[in-house]
């Protein structure tokens, strides 16, 4: 299952953790951790593109997005990715979930 943890204050995101596999199907044709890591590496990308407001860790079975300087944009498109997550987390409760 792939783990979302969020963690917040006043409303703006500081920290986002991505963590596991959907398990959904063997590895290369699993459609739910493709769509994550297409979800999550687009948002990171388009926040790299606009400004440097946050940094990433990759590992193997994770994805660390810290937050070094909020702004209204960055936390609009990481809002925007966490609603793409949990339209995912609705459709496949058994691989995804939001914390």
């Amino acid at each position: 299952m792939i783990k979302i943890y969020v963690e917040k204050q006043n409303d703006q995101i500081n920290k986002i953790r991505i963590h596991g596999h959907a398990k959904y199907d063997d590895y290369g044709r699993d459609i739910v951790c493709a769509a994550v890591s297409a979800t999550v590496i687009t948002t990171i990308n388009g926040i790299l593109s606009l400004s440097k407001t946050i940094d990433y860790v990759e590992n193997k079975d994770e994805v660390i997005i810290n937050v070094i300087k909020k702004d209204d944009i960055t936390n609009k498109l990481l809002n925007n990715m966490l609603l793409m997550l949990s339209e995912l987390e609705k459709d496949y409760p058994k691989n995804v979930k939001i914390n």
